[in-house]
């Protein structure tokens, strides 16, 4: 069999596992919290979080992607041996799945996308040396692991301590989610619309200025608002008939299981849209290897391969994502529709800030790190010690480990196929 033909079948099925794993790690990190608090069963989350993350890759996930996985690497460098790029991007496919399949087994929630990173500086190093690699970009991308998380759990505590102080302590907890329906139904809308636009679709290169669009999003957020203060009054009111449901969730709670659903939906369509690349990425630059026999510096990525590393995602949620669900929505601290909304409105609402900003942010650390903002204000013995030190050792292997790996392996496939 041709070389390319078999690198490529490989790299397909490889791809398709690194889809998978995206799903049972990245993905699951999303609808954890609605699982942890009985919002949606894991079925109900499986089903919406597979419609949303389909639709971010079909819809928003870019046909243009780089060969080389955010820029570490200079691809002209590779442009006399497309074989040693080809090869490359194959080890790193395999290093980045067996790091997350690994991490997932154990119910550590980590950053697929440092897991690309990590996976390709390995291959630079030692096919075209550590002076090729762009080390400001991993340096930036190390100082993430701490203003991410930190910046996640300050939004999203101070979320919580308003709606615990204002809503859930009020003495007509009912009466207070009615009142206040228009300001935070305004601002859930605005964040969210926002984070849309410029993350879920920003693989589209909308031209589309953030005054320009803040202009036309805040009537449509203050719309919202104004049909969100009946909408509220009806399901406090009339739906949930002021008791506790089936399970055992007052009407103000029940509210906040159905906004907590609509941030996680957010949440698994920007998946889709950006995380599935870096599985199908490694792979698109495979096939244009094969396809052109030259190092091409950017690759179109079929609709169709968008669409199938969408499915793939979802169906490692299904098989073997309930470990990292559990981690992020029981393990960490106990989560309820209130502390699981505060969790996903405030990852959202960092992930937004810090995009606009030009900071690089992993949602998997910018989520681990709002739910634990929201456990601080609880109080520390709310919060598992061990399984956040667990958490944190499994962020800082993530990019050595890689690493490594990808050098071996990159080494090991030249010495038998070159």
């Amino acid at each position: 069999m041709n070389i390319d033909i078999f690198v490529l079948s490989i790299a397909s099925a490889l791809g398709l596992y690194m889809a998978a794993n995206i799903g049972a790690n990245d993905l699951a990190n999303a609808m954890g919290t609605s699982v942890g608090s009985r919002a949606l069963t894991l079925n109900q989350a499986v089903v919406v979080s597979v419609i949303a993350n389909i639709l971010g890759a079909g819809l928003a996930g870019g046909y243009v992607t780089g060969t080389i996985s955010k820029g570490i690497i200079d691809p002209g460098l590779l442009a006399d041996t497309p074989n040693k790029l080809m090869l490359g991007m194959f080890a790193a496919l395999v290093s980045a799945s067996l790091w997350v399949h690994l991490a997932t087994y154990f119910g550590l929630p980590v950053s697929t996308t440092h897991a690309i990173v990590g996976a390709v500086v390995g291959f630079g190093i030692i096919s075209v040396g550590g002076g090729a690699v762009s080390w400001g970009k991993i340096i930036t991308i190390a100082v993430s692991w701490v203003i991410s998380p930190a910046a996640g759990a300050m939004i999203a505590g101070a979320v919580f301590y308003f709606a615990e102080k204002k809503i859930m302590s009020a003495k007509d907890p009912e009466a207070a989610a009615v009142h206040y329906a228009p300001a935070m139904i305004f601002v859930v809308a605005l964040v969210l619309i926002l984070s849309v636009i410029f993350k879920g679709l920003k693989n589209l290169h909308l031209e589309i200025g953030f005054l320009q669009t803040l202009l036309v999003v805040t009537p449509c957020a203050a719309l919202a608002g104004v049909f969100g203060r009946k909408w509220v009054r009806w399901q406090v009111h009339v739906k949930c008939e002021l008791r506790p449901d089936s399970r055992g969730y007052s009407p103000v709670e029940c509210l906040f299981a159905q906004l907590q659903v609509l941030t996680a939906c957010y949440v698994a369509f920007a998946h889709g849209a950006n995380d599935v690349a870096n599985a199908i990425g490694p792979l698109a630059a495979i096939f244009a290897v094969v396809k052109t026999k030259t190092v091409v510096l950017q690759v179109e990525v079929p609709f169709w391969m968008l669409f199938v590393g969408g499915i793939a995602v979802g169906g490692g949620l299904l098989v073997f994502g309930t470990r990292v669900m559990e981690t992020i929505g029981k393990n960490i601290t106990e989560i309820t529709p209130l502390r699981g909304f505060c969790a996903e409105f405030g990852a959202a609402t960092t992930i937004l800030m810090c995009s606009r900003l030009g900071l690089p942010v992993s949602t998997t650390h910018v989520l681990v790190g709002a739910v634990v903002g929201v456990g601080l204000m609880r109080g520390m013995g709310t919060l598992d010690l061990r399984i956040l030190k667990n958490i944190g050792l499994s962020w800082i292997v993530t990019l050595p480990f890689t690493m490594v790996l990808a050098m071996v392996l990159y080494k090991v496939l030249t010495l038998f196929l070159l």
